[in-house]
């Protein structure tokens, strides 16, 4: 009877802390603010599975970080502080959540092929000469970051700063298996992975990966896109398998707040100060008006979103995206529908086929409304598309490491650049009819059974 009666009391004070941790994980979600769609999703998560469910959220549910250890949100200066001039709307709303007025006589080369991208990546570590920082979401162990890593680590010996960050999640592999990396740190390069796995839940965010490319030559040329560091980016020379994906090259105030970024990220990684960017030599590099805009959880708003929502709001004539995944919120969707109501030339430009079968099945709902509002879908057939760039009508084009996913726009740490320059979006938008050529727009018929689990996956799309 005791037996059965201890029994009991333990079933009961486990059911007991079990109610209590989904209570309190309903009222931080709550206290969050998060959207109803984010509730909705996590809330039929905790039905369906409701004790592991608890501990996932509190392990990848976070969106922000009210600090960085102490350390205060990014707030990027510009080399003269803020003007009073607001070039447009977007313009306007990245001021409102501290991001600096765009910046002229920037050099701009927009780079699209993976051995030219390749060839001015070991160019510039080549011919660095004060300090070489890299921050990327991909690293792997192959031919083309052994040839990476050779060349830092002879740069280190000559008594350059080498800084490396990686994300621990986007290169798992190598971040267990450190050793490529030991000439580098024994000539004095740094090596460090952004929120290692290796903690206790509590004491880490998971869920928040770093997200950028930031390669930086001296503090004074900067290589940003879509490109992460391994053969299926860039190569000396193409192979079949290669993913398509751009690069550009800069020179300018824009190199200045890509700075102030990763050193921010620099800082945070290694629990150490903050250290101030290098103003670079004031001068005409070129004509390109380029904005920095980075987004995530060490920024106190969604600048980036915003400046989205309003960009296609505020179209006139047309918006061609390229995005390797397409997993929308609805106020997107909206606007996406409601600039096609106006007669806007809408056109998404993805991978027939991604990497990420649950992006592929999260996307297909999305699509099937959009071709219903009569929107232009491209799904490109060739190897795997992974740029990410967007062209609003002639005036403006946005490219950088954010995709069209929740995940990008809220939570991962991202940057892009938007570039006002006609002779660019020109460029951009000659690469972007390549693209097309070999492209399908008819979405392929499916079983009911796949159609009813792409719609299912609409409710898990907030947490892709």
């Amino acid at each position: 009877m005791q037996t059965n009666l201890f029994d009991f009391l333990i079933l009961h004070s486990f059911f007991l802390i079990g109610e209590s941790l989904i209570l309190l994980t309903m009222l931080h979600m709550l206290y969050q603010r998060r959207t109803p769609t984010s509730i909705i999703s996590w809330l039929l998560f905790i039905i369906v599975v409701p004790y592991i469910s608890v501990f996932i959220y509190f392990l990848i549910g976070v969106r922000k970080q009210s600090n960085k250890k102490g350390m205060a949100f990014l707030q990027l200066k510009s080399r003269d502080g803020l003007s009073d001039t607001q070039v447009n709307v977007m313009d306007g709303i990245l001021r409102f959540n501290g991001i600096p007025e765009l910046s002229k006589d920037n050099s701009f080369k927009f780079i699209s092929d993976s051995g030219t991208a390749y060839g001015y990546m070991m160019d510039e570590i080549n011919k660095a000469r004060k300090s070489i920082s890299i921050s990327t979401y991909v690293f792997k162990n192959d031919y083309v970051t052994k040839n990476i890593l050779q060349a830092l680590t002879l740069k280190a010996q000559e008594g350059l700063e080498i800084r490396l960050l990686i994300d621990s999640l986007g290169s798992h592999k190598i971040y267990f298996f450190q050793g490529l990396f030991k000439d580098l740190r024994q000539a004095g390069g740094k090596v460090t992975f952004f929120m290692p796995l290796l903690r206790l839940p509590y004491r880490n965010y998971i869920n928040l990966r770093n997200h950028r490319k930031i390669y930086l030559f001296d503090e004074e040329v900067l290589l940003s896109g879509g490109m992460n560091l391994s053969a299926e980016y860039m190569a000396p020379t193409k192979t079949q398998d290669q993913w398509n994906d751009i690069l550009f090259r800069t020179q300018g105030e824009a190199t200045y707040q890509y700075s102030q970024v990763f050193e921010d990220d620099w800082a945070y990684a290694n629990t150490c100060p903050l250290r101030e960017a290098t103003l670079p030599i004031h001068k005409p590099y070129g004509d390109a008006y380029i904005q920095v805009v980075p987004s995530g959880p060490d920024l106190k708003g969604d600048a980036l979103y915003e400046t989205l929502i309003s960009a296609i709001h505020g179209a006139k004539e047309r918006i061609w995206i390229v995005t390797p995944y397409f997993v929308p919120d609805e106020n997107i969707m909206a606007a996406l529908k409601i600039a096609k109501h106006k007669g806007l030339d809408i056109k998404l430009i993805t991978p027939k086929k991604s990497n990420q079968i649950l992006a592929d099945l999260s996307r297909s709902s999305y699509m099937e409304e959009l071709l219903e509002a009569n929107i232009d879908i491209r799904l490109h057939k060739g190897n795997m598309l992974h740029a990410k760039a967007i062209l609003f009508d002639n005036s403006v084009s946005m490219m950088g490491s954010v995709n069209i996913d929740n995940r990008s726009l809220l939570l991962n740490y991202e940057i892009v650049s938007f570039v006002y320059s006609e002779r660019i979006i020109i460029e951009i938008e000659d690469w972007m009819r390549t693209l097309m050529v070999n492209a399908e727009t008819d979405i392929p018929d499916k079983s009911k059974i796949r159609h009813i689990l792409e719609n299912f996956m609409r409710i898990l799309a907030p947490q892709l």
